[in-house]
Parts: structure tokens; sequence; C-alpha cells
């Protein structure tokens, strides 16, 4: 009997409100998906200063049947080339340009996402996709009698 007392309320609330969201404040971080869901993603500070295109084939090579986030607040230059992979890699992406996703460096510019909870640890795409090791290989220094002797000559 409460139930449907109730129910004209709900209505009136979800008009006024709009539809109750779960997690909304995580939704929007995440470009309106879950972190549970998220495969890989990119800051807005590190899309300014790299460019991912390589790291994200390498993602979209492994899971063609997630989907690309994007935050369509930010420039065109910026978000091309990942259009265009997308596009290239056959993945489906949404661009987001609700006013609730922010450009500012701590904001997320790409999320690749899976339609289910995946619960991946390492999110981050410099974390995640490490450039290899192109440092030289130092010489080790010289230590001891010979070393020393090295030193002098």
């Amino acid at each position: 009997m409460a139930d449907k007392d109730m129910q004209p309320v709900d209505r009136i609330q979800s008009a006024m409100h709009g539809t109750p969201q779960l997690h909304p404040d995580e939704q929007n971080k995440y470009l309106g998906t879950f972190r549970e869901r998220v495969e890989v993603a990119v800051t807005v500070y590190q899309i300014k200063r790299h460019h991912y295109v390589d790291q994200l084939n390498l993602a979209f090579s492994t899971h063609p049947d997630y989907r690309l986030y994007i935050n369509g607040n930010l420039d065109q230059d910026i978000l091309g080339p990942y259009l265009q992979a997308a596009a290239k890699a056959n993945i489906q992406f949404t661009i987001k340009t609700d006013d609730i996703y922010r450009t500012g460096d701590e904001n997320y510019a790409l999320i690749f996402t899976a339609t289910t909870a995946i619960n991946q640890d390492v999110i981050d795409i410099d974390q995640r996709y490490q450039p290899e090791s192109t440092q030289a290989t130092t010489p080790k220094k010289a230590t001891g009698l010979f070393g020393k002797l090295k030193k002098l000559f």
C-alpha cells in the first residue's frame, strides 16, 4: 500500500531532478563511466605533453570490443590523432561535450573502457605502457687500486 503512495512522489522527484544516477561524481570524473570499467586513462595534462597514439593502439588491438570516451571540450588539434586512430582500429568512441567534463590538468581527456567491470588496478597510461629504456649504458666507476691508478694516468 505504501509503495503505491510513493510512486507519484518518485515520479515528481524524477521530473524535477532527473533520473537518479549511481555514483554521479565517479561517472563525471571518468567521462560517464565507472572506475571499475576503465582499462586505460589519459589525463589532460598528459595528452598536452606527450603523444599516446602508439600506446592506445596497443590497447585497441588487445581489446577491440571496448569503447573510447573522449573529452570533446579539448581542442581538435589535440584530439584529432586519437579520433583517427580509433576510427582506423574500428573502435567505437563517444565524444563527451557536456559542461561537467572539465579541461583542467587533473581531468581526463581519454578513457578506454569495457562495458562491464574489469577492475584494472593501474589505469594511468604512463604506468601501463612505460616506454622502453633508452638510456645508454653508463660505465661503472672503477673502484679499488686499479681504478685509482687509472684516474692518475
